[in-house]
């Protein structure tokens, strides 16, 4: 599992090859990851955009940009807690993801910047 700490907020990843999805001798291979972000800061936030860089090791990068994450801006209270599920499509076997979300205090509309750990997409075999 990946963790990091950015203004009080902790973002951790723990991602997971989906078999069942994949199809390898077509260079697909699918990957689902859960995102768990823990406001262990003094104020309230809401997660407004988050800005994703994908790679995979056939070379292919993406960035993908948006608001909110899986349909929703959540607001996170001081302690508690947001959960999500979410994947992406890779051209090869091995790649990685990193990036941020955007989050503003309810208290003064001020902007903070959380940095998304980077962490590894890895299918459990490697193609020749």
């Amino acid at each position: 599992m990946a963790t990091r700490v950015t203004h009080r907020i902790k973002i951790s990843v723990e991602s997971h090859y989906q078999e069942i999805y994949s199809r390898p001798e077509q260079r697909q291979f699918y990957f689902s990851y859960h995102i768990r972000i823990e406001n262990t800061g003094d104020y309230t936030v809401q997660l407004m955009r988050r800005h994703w860089y994908i790679f995979d090791t056939a070379g292919t990068g993406q960035e993908v940009e948006g608001e909110g994450v899986v349909g929703q801006q959540p607001i996170l209270k001081p302690g508690e807690v947001y959960e999500y599920e979410s994947a992406c499509n890779l051209n090869s076997e091995i790649g990685s993801m990193h990036g941020t979300y955007l989050f503003v205090r309810e208290a003064d509309g001020g902007r903070v910047e959380v940095q998304i750990p980077r962490f590894e997409l890895i299918a459990p075999f490697r193609l020749n």
